[in-house]
């Protein structure tokens, strides 16, 4: 048997008895995990000064070690975002829907457990304990396999929730990390039918490819965002300032960062040098096209279609000046990848236009693409932003972790 197999039979079984767990019983186990990753904090940086050292010798840039670290006050937020998970309503059970038949059967359709997720992820080491607190409360067994960058991280926070679950009298294995960090291995993990019922990747365009391309169990396509500002002509450019700056760079590795600014050709003169102002406080690099090049000068670096396509995921952006709320549209819909979207604008016939044409999980008017998470959006810790349409769309919470089941009664009816 493989190293994945055995993997794959452990979590299997757990999800058995995970699947069946009280409410109660998963949300003791949960504060207990929030609970210990304070009491483990100084274990849990000393085991991530570890991945952080090591990337740094590695060349990676200093924003992607900054997704890879831990400290106290960020332990503290991802201990938080376990207790929300508590306090969130528990789907499992809960009857989406009944009716009664003609002939009498009495049809239910109940909210169950998927069983097994997979969740293979990239860097940053809070993924680990916000997916596998989605997965418990919605009592599905998880086999978690992150980059070989956070492994010392990863182990850590494993080790500390299997403590956690084992002190509440849960199978441990209903969180399982995946040790073997070779490309062979996740390549076997996308391939684990029979165990996993659904294969979750989060991260960069190259791994969401990579899993695409060699799963062969079902999966949900996620967190590849090419995001875009654009910038109406009757925009509040003040409002638009603030705006692209904090979707830009109040945290540009993440996947709901900007990565692109489109500007109406009415305003664009008046706008760009504003918004480049700002942005130059934070030393970000702007790729435009010629009519941005010809208003902002020799600093621009000329824009094509691969940055326009392209997730920076840094202190990048691209520059486009369009001729209306089409040319806008258009381009959104060709370069984005349907994650998050924003209009700033004043006109509320465009920004109804813009909601119904624009093609992404998340569109916004007059608020940054920054809001696209979980938490923010009230369902507590998230498993990650599904950029696809089938099943779940956007940021997936605990009722997109469960399935359903119908439960039919009757009084002897046949057919």
């Amino acid at each position: 048997m493989s190293y994945i197999t055995e993997l794959g039979e452990r979590a299997k079984k757990a999800s058995f008895s995970l699947g069946n767990a009280s409410t109660k019983t998963k949300n003791d186990a949960l504060t207990a995990i929030a609970q210990m990753l304070i009491e483990k904090s100084d274990y849990i940086i000393e085991q991530n000064q570890i991945d952080i050292k090591a990337a740094r010798e590695n060349g990676i840039r200093e924003n992607m070690v900054d997704r890879l670290m831990l400290d106290k006050n960020r332990i503290k937020a991802i201990s938080e975002a376990v207790l929300k998970v508590v306090d969130l309503e528990d789907p499992i059970g809960t009857v989406d829907s009944g009716f009664v038949r003609p002939n009498g059967l009495k049809i239910k359709k109940v909210r169950v457990p998927i069983g097994v997720i997979g969740i293979i992820f990239e860097s940053r080491p809070n993924v680990t304990v916000d997916a596998a607190s989605l997965c418990l409360k919605t009592g599905n067994a998880v086999i978690l396999r992150g980059g070989k960058e956070a492994i010392h991280s990863n182990k850590a926070l494993r080790e500390v929730m299997k403590q956690a679950l084992e002190q509440q009298g849960l199978d441990s294995d209903c969180i399982i990390l995946v040790e073997d960090t070779k490309r062979e291995t996740a390549t076997e993990m996308m391939q684990m039918n029979g165990y996993l019922d659904v294969l979750i990747p989060r991260g960069g365009s190259g791994l969401i490819q990579a899993v695409l391309q060699n799963a062969t169990v079902p999966v949900i396509e996620t967190g590849v965002g090419n995001c875009h500002i654009y910038v109406e002509k009757t925009a509040d450019l003040d409002m638009a300032v603030r705006i692209v700056d904090n979707a830009k760079t109040s945290r540009p590795s993440v996947c709901n960062a900007a990565e692109s600014l489109l500007v109406d050709k009415e305003i664009a003169e008046q706008f760009l040098p504003i918004v480049k102002k700002v942005l130059d406080q934070k030393s970000v690099m702007i790729f435009g096209c010629e009519k941005t090049q010809a208003i902002l000068g020799e600093e621009i670096f000329p824009a094509t279609d691969e940055e326009y396509a392209k997730e920076f995921n840094d202190y990048i952006i691209s520059v486009k000046v369009v001729d209306g709320i089409d040319q806008a549209i258009s381009h959104v819909n060709r370069f984005g990848t349907g994650h998050s979207e924003a209009i700033v604008t004043q006109d509320l016939r465009l920004s109804e236009r813009f909601t119904d044409e624009v093609d992404a999980a998340a569109v916004y008017v007059n608020a940054s693409t920054r809001f696209t998470d979980g938490g923010e959006f009230g369902f507590g810790a998230e498993i990650g932003i599904s950029t696809q349409k089938l099943h779940a769309r956007g940021p997936m919470g605990l009722k997109e972790l469960t399935s359903v089941k119908y439960i039919i009664n009757g009084n002897g009816q046949i057919r």
